[in-house]
């Protein structure tokens, strides 16, 4: 009897410890590449903070914003600042969220399809883009730099097909939902492509695009939570585990200039 008296006694003590040492729960959804991965290299940052990470990760854009505004998670890690301003635009006040810090840049580029090279595509030729609104204007500014295209001069970072004052090539344009840009090269002469959905995809824009959007981009990630929630503790926790240079070191080593850092904040 003492023995198992002393036995339940151990395992008392066991699960108490476990429960004393358990973290926080510090919510978090993501897209998978690279966002998911960098949220994963500090999981053990955060837990030695006092937080344990609940990752929750998603295949597209549509989710993220509205679960992190319904309070379903604390935050988010998919988007960059233009597109967290069109979907504050879209919404109420009570659902809008701010960005926290500024995180990586993930190039935009320009991917062959069934050409080879920018100077193979031809008249007519079919160009993929995503059909979200801001990697949509994202994309055509794109195609503009590469002299494809030319946008009415007041369009900006918005501009939509609408936008297109001159298409001497007579280009049809595909707008896909971002994730499935990847899928349709073989159905297109050239694709523009989120770098999110190119890692996964095998593809590494330094490398393998036919033209990437250059360093002067204003589309930097950042991590967004809903207003008021900025400065809770486990916010700053997740914002203190990634700053480092042990993510900084990731990134450069992990992704070969397909992602590069963009650390500062709070981002505006």
């Amino acid at each position: 009897m003492k023995k198992l008296f002393a036995a339940i006694l151990s395992l008392v003590l066991v699960l108490s410890l476990s429960t004393a040492f358990a973290g926080e729960k510090l919510s978090v959804i993501a897209t998978e590449n690279p966002h998911a991965e960098i949220l994963e290299l500090v999981k053990d940052d955060l837990a030695a903070l006092g937080y344990d990470l609940d990752l929750t990760i998603a295949t597209d854009y549509v989710i993220e914003n509205p679960a992190t505004a319904a309070g379903d998670v604390m935050a988010n890690f998919f988007q960059h600042l233009p597109y967290l301003a069109q979907y504050n635009g879209s919404v109420s006040e009570a659902e809008q969220l701010v960005p926290v810090i500024y995180t990586h840049f993930e190039p935009m580029a320009i991917y062959a399809g069934t050409k080879s090279s920018l100077d193979d595509i031809a008249d007519g030729d079919k160009i993929a883009i995503p059909n979200d609104p801001t990697n949509c204007g994202r994309a055509l500014l794109l195609l503009q730099s590469a002299g494809l295209i030319k946008l009415a001069s007041d369009s900006g970072l918005t501009a939509t097909e609408l936008d297109i004052e001159e298409n001497k090539h007579d280009f049809k344009f595909r707008s896909l939902e971002a994730a499935q840009l990847p899928r349709s090269l073989d159905d297109v002469d050239a694709a523009v492509i989120n770098g999110n959905y190119a890692i996964p995809a095998g593809f590494n824009p330094a490398k393998d695009a036919l033209l990437v959007e250059g360093a002067d981009s204003p589309y930097a990630n950042v991590i967004a939570v809903k207003a008021g929630n900025e400065n809770n503790a486990d916010v700053q926790a997740l914002v203190k585990a990634l700053q480092s240079d042990k993510v900084s070191k990731y990134i450069l080593d992990t992704y070969a200039g397909g992602v590069l850092p963009a650390f500062g904040g709070p981002a505006k």
